[in-house]
């Protein structure tokens, strides 16, 4: 989680929690106000502090320092410096757990899911997660191909369903997330409707993917998406995608429900 030290530091300023992911959140956890949620890979503490103005307690877990420093006080948080790994919580401790789009950053995702269950009471697990094979190839692809390689290394959903199955013995159920066409959290292809967002530096940085591609390929990326969008090449070429207000590009939602 080291990449979060450099490229984490302006991370709030553009992954700013959407409500409609909020919302989802408190309703797959289905929990009354007042309940202790663990946040696992809390970043900034966006979703953290959006859960505790709605009335719950979190522990907010996040091993980069860079990243917690750019949190927002409130009451109901605490934070704690660690990895999913090893959860600096004890046994049975919280209500529910959330992880929104961070399992493709854990270095043991057994380990991790036999964490969440370990620190929560019967409760439920919600963690946000994606698998572009879900996804169709959108014109994002076609001027950095890198993301669609990238993404393509991570662990296909069936067997991160498998995975959470044989390390927690919950049940699970899994939700596709369709991404409205203005969301605030600009997470990687989240700007699908939006191509002149990805030419902005501080949206770039706030998506790991970016940060961790080889620069050449991002720069001959944006430099064709500049001039495609200053000709009206793109509007041409991609721009029956206006016409949607929500798509489906692989993202989901995982519902593990917990008897401990």
């Amino acid at each position: 989680m080291s990449i979060y030290n450099s490229i984490g530091q302006q991370y709030s300023k553009t992954r700013i929690p959407d409500i409609r992911i909020v919302k989802k959140l408190i309703d797959f956890l289905n929990l009354p106000k007042g309940s202790i949620i663990a946040d696992i890979g809390a970043g900034t503490g966006g979703y953290s502090l959006a859960l505790a103005n709605q009335g719950f307690f979190v522990n907010a877990i996040e091993p980069s320092v860079v990243m917690q420093k750019q949190a927002v006080d409130h009451l109901q948080i605490k934070w704690f410096t660690g990895y999913a790994e090893n959860l600096p919580l004890p046994d049975k401790s919280v209500d529910g757990v959330v992880s929104i789009l961070t399992i493709h950053h854990f270095t043991h995702l057994e380990k991790a899911f036999q964490e969440m269950q370990r620190i929560i009471r019967d409760g439920t697990i919600v963690v946000l997660t994606f698998d572009i094979r879900f996804a169709q190839k959108i014109w994002l692809y076609d001027y950095f191909p890198f993301l669609w390689e990238d993404a393509l290394r991570f662990l296909p959903l069936n067997e991160q369903i498998n995975l959470i199955k044989s390390n927690t013995q919950g049940r699970v159920e899994v939700i596709p997330l369709l991404l409205p066409h203005d969301l605030s959290d600009l997470f990687a292809a989240a700007a699908w409707r939006r191509p002149e967002l990805y030419l902005q530096p501080e949206v770039r940085a706030g998506i790991s993917s970016f940060a961790l591609a080889n620069q050449d390929l991002i720069n001959k990326g944006l430099q064709l998406l500049a001039a495609d969008l200053n000709s009206g090449k793109w509007v041409n070429k991609y721009g029956d995608i206006r016409n949607l207000i929500e798509i489906d590009l692989g993202y989901r939602f995982i519902r593990v429900t917990l008897v401990n």
